[in-house]
């Protein structure tokens, strides 16, 4: 890139997982990088690193993904990089939270929803709002706009009904803005996630050293952060709005 532009990214857990890959990536594809998270400490620790690597990073804390947390968020990331276009943004938040129907409570169900649906739809306001004041770019492009999926965006099963419930709607509102902001030139796309994804969480839950170590049975991060960078890459006469990604042997 010949002069920098911006990534912000929602969602990155322990720092191990998609979204702390994503910044990774973008930061070494020279983008800025705004990390948006609850845990104020792995964001502190990711941007600490990419800063160390040589990339630019600021780590923004929220309290939850409500509008009026998301909105106090930009409006930092604004005035931190006054000058800076946001070129590209990942919401890759999510609650996830298994169980059968009856043992899901009320709470867990509300903040499945609000996390994927309503906290999703005011990342992508903030970030549509920053897009339309852009030029287009050499890709013929004002920004892209990304959302990580999941199986359960597809089909519900017998544990994922919260779960389900919020990704699907995550499908849909991506699937709306990509046929509505498409026309101004702002690329849309949802990735389904068709698999486990290789996370310190991930490992320490499977304790199973065979899955760990064999990447025909398991999503690596950084070969779904790649996968961002190519959408972001892509120009306006081939723009996917869904990728599916899964492990070669992943048993769908």
């Amino acid at each position: 890139m010949s002069a920098r532009a911006l990534f912000v990214v929602a969602g990155i857990g322990n720092g191990t997982g998609t979204g702390a890959s994503a910044a990774r990536v973008f930061s070494k594809a020279g983008y800025s990088v705004a990390l948006i998270a609850r845990g104020a400490d792995s964001l502190n620790s990711l941007a600490a690193e990419i800063k160390a690597s040589g990339g630019d990073a600021a780590p923004f804390a929220i309290p939850d993904y409500k509008h009026e947390s998301i909105s106090t968020a930009f409006a930092s990331i604004k005035a931190h990089w006054p000058s800076t276009p946001l070129r590209v943004a990942l919401f890759n938040a999510g609650y996830g939270v298994w169980g059968s129907f009856l043992s899901i409570t009320p709470s867990q169900f509300q903040e499945s929803v609000d996390t994927s649906i309503v906290g999703a739809a005011a990342f992508a306001r903030e970030a549509i709002l920053e897009f339309k004041g852009n030029e287009l770019n050499a890709e013929g492009k004002r920004g892209t706009l990304l959302f990580t999926g999941a199986t359960a965006s597809l089909r519900g099963n017998t544990t994922t009904s919260a779960f389900s419930a919020g990704k699907h709607g995550l499908r849909a509102l991506s699937q709306s803005l990509n046929k509505e902001f498409g026309k101004e030139n702002i690329h849309v796309a949802h990735s389904i996630i068709d698999g486990g994804i290789l996370t310190d969480r991930s490992k320490e839950r499977r304790n199973d050293p065979s899955w760990e170590n064999n990447p025909d049975v398991r999503l690596s991060p950084d070969s779904i952060a790649n996968a961002y960078l190519y959408l972001a890459n892509q120009d306006r006469s081939a723009f996917t709005w869904e990728l599916d990604l899964r492990p070669a042997h992943e048993k769908w």
